[in-house]
This record gives structure tokens, C-alpha cells and sequence, in this order.
């Protein structure tokens, strides 16, 4: 009878803490085998447009299944429902789990979270830890001046003057400008910048492989501090990976070209360096290229200080089915919970 009562108990403590783990309103893939075993990524969704709700959960499950790194993706959740819901811009739960991450991944956008959810980046960040931000992640945050945490709005102009024009200029290395390239028309083509052939970054990626139909946005050259530009943004005048490049008047467009993936380091109040890599690539769509995977993957690696390990051709197949929702706004799909992923 004991031994009856025990087993009963177990399993309702099992099933109680299964319970538990599928009502958490964020997604945990346990990694694998790989050089990343032991590395905790937290991957950061929340935007209107681009799907980073699916591009950071594929990215995730790469990270897990082919490199060993154990994943955590968050989500923009509408608490009256628990569903992800891109266009709930006031709340990401799960923040604190950056207090024991190795790697954040970013790609919000003009995202207003309550001071306790921005307390948990900005504690991450005045620690010096690596950050990958990805597309709209330049325009990461819009924050009211009322607030503690205005001055990491997009395009901030307080009093604090290190971080003139916020998050996304202090850490990421620029804010905010402008499609560079016409958006929804013109694709880009990811070329390698001759100084950069050799980064680690690129391992495995040949010139021109990388692709996306998300638009090269422009930037401001050069880029602030120690930023080394990894690859250029050369604007294609269709939306297939073989499309001509822009002709007659659009051909200043690539003269000279936006870089699109950069990498550098950034310091909060005077506190350690991180390493960051930026692309404004990202959407889910643009995911559906092998080597924009590969050059996200292999930045995981870098930014964890992992670059000694990252394979000559890292493997980047895609897990599960992936069937990428076309970007543009008000169009996430329906009624997904976290736990729907899994």
C-alpha cells in the first residue's frame, strides 16, 4: 500500500510540473549534444511586422537540436488569453531568465514593457554580456520620457548623453533611419565586405549566398566606434534570390551599399564590454535561406565566445515544419500559445 501511495504521489508531482511547464507563457528547448551543452540563449520576440515570433523560435530550435545550446524564447503575450499576440506591446514575461543567460537574442520593435520587465535587460546589459539583435531590434524600444527607462527609446534625446538616440544606437551601433531599399519590392543580397572574409561569422558562407526579401535599411556611415561591417546589403530589384541588381536611377541605392550585419562592442555606465553582432536582416521569411541561418548561427557562437568551435559548415538544417508567414502588419498568426510550439 506505501509503495502504492508513493508511485501515486510521483506521479502527480510529475504531472502537476508538466502542467506547470506548458502554461509558462514562453518556450524552453533543452539543447542537445553540440559545443554550445551548458550555454543559455535567451531569444527576445515582440514585433508587429517581421514575425520574430517564428523566426526566433526556428533559430531556437536549431540552436538546441544541432549545437547544444538550451534555448529560451519569449514572446509578446496577451495575458487575457496567454496567446502571442505581436501587437501587445507592453508585455515580454520571462525577462528574467537573461539573469542566468549566456547569449540574448533581440528583435522587438518599439516595444513599451513596464520598468520591471526593461530592469531585466538593463541589469544584463550593465553586465557586459553578448547581445545578437536582429532587424527591427534597432528600433527596439519607445519608452515616454516620463519613464525610467525613456533612454532606450528609439531616437532618445535626454539628458543622458551616452545614450543619445537609445538602445538601439548605444548597443547595436545605429537607431532607426530609413528603407534603404523599396520596401516590399526590392529583396537584398548579402555581400561579404572584403576586410571581413576571414571573420568567423562567415564561415562556410560563400559571396552572395546570403538572401533575404526583407529591404536593406540605410544606416548611418561610418558606423560609431570599433564596428567592423561584415557584410554588405546589395539591393536587388525583385523579390527572388535571383534577381538583378537595381538599374537607372535605383542603381545609387548600392553606391555605396548599407552594411546589413556588422559586429562590436558596447558599454553601459562605464561597465564591461560585450560583444554584439547586428543584422538588420531577420524576418521570418528571410530564414528560409541556408546561409542567413548559417551567418545567425555561427554569430551565436561568436557572441558566446564560442568562435574557436564554429564548425567549417555549421549544420542549419531546418527543424520541424517552417512554413514562414509573409512579413506585413497584423498578419502573426491567431490564436498560438507558446506551449503550441513545443
Amino acid at each position: 500500500m506505501n509503495r502504492l501511495r508513493l508511485f501515486c504521489v510521483a506521479l502527480c508531482v510529475c504531472f502537476s510540473a508538466t502542467i506547470a511547464a506548458a502554461a509558462d507563457p514562453w518556450l524552453v528547448v533543452e539543447g542537445a549534444d553540440g559545443p554550445g551543452k551548458g550555454k543559455r540563449v535567451v531569444l527576445v520576440s515582440g514585433d508587429e511586422e517581421y514575425r520574430s515570433e517564428e523566426a526566433l523560435t526556428q533559430l531556437a530550435k536549431m540552436l538546441a537540436k544541432h549545437h547544444g545550446f538550451t534555448c529560451t524564447v519569449l514572446y509578446a503575450i496577451d495575458p487575457s488569453t496567454g496567446e502571442i499576440n505581436p501587437n501587445k506591446g507592453d508585455n515580454i514575461p520571462g525577462l528574467e531568465s537573461l539573469r542566468t543567460a549566456d547569449l540574448m537574442v533581440i528583435a522587438t520593435r518599439f516595444r513599451n514593457l513596464p520598468d520591471e520587465q526593461m530592469k531585466e535587460i538593463d541589469d544584463y546589459l550593465k553586465a557586459g554580456k553578448p547581445v545578437i539583435g536582429m532587424r527591427t531590434a534597432t528600433h527596439a524600444f519607445n519608452i515616454p520620457k516620463d519613464r525610467a527607462y525613456s533612454h532606450y527609446g528609439n531616437g532618445y534625446g535626454g539628458e543622458k548623453k551616452e545614450w543619445q538616440d537609445g538602445f538601439g544606437k548605444l548597443v547595436l551601433g545605429e537607431k532607426w533611419i530609413s528603407h534603404h531599399g523599396h520596401h516590399g519590392k526590392e529583396s537584398t543580397r548579402g555581400l561579404i565586405a572584403p576586410e571581413a572574409k576571414d571573420h568567423p561569422i562567415l564561415r562556410g558562407i560563400k559571396d552572395g549566398e546570403i538572401w533575404g526579401p526583407t529591404d536593406v535599411y540605410g544606416v548611418r556611415l561610418p558606423l560609431p566606434g570599433d564596428s567592423q561591417p561584415l557584410v554588405m546589403g546589395q539591393v536587388l530589384e525583385g523579390m527572388t534570390p535571383d534577381s538583378p541588381v537595381v538599374e537607372g536611377a535605383d542603381a545609387k541605392k548600392n553606391e555605396p551599399m548599407m552594411p546589413v550585419a556588422w559586429v562590436k562592442t558596447y558599454s553601459v555606465d562605464g561597465g564591461p564590454k560585450g560583444r554584439v553582432f547586428t543584422t538588420t536582416m531577420g524576418s521570418s521569411t528571410d530564414m528560409a535561406s541556408a546561409a542567413t541561418r548559417r551567418m545567425l548561427v555561427n554569430a551565436c557562437y561568436w557572441a558566446a565566445g564560442l568562435e574557436s568551435q564554429i564548425p567549417a559548415e555549421s549544420k542549419v538544417d531546418l527543424v520541424g515544419t517552417f512554413e514562414p508567414t509573409a512579413f506585413g502588419f497584423n498578419g502573426a498568426k491567431k490564436g498560438v500559445k507558446p506551449e503550441d510550439l513545443r
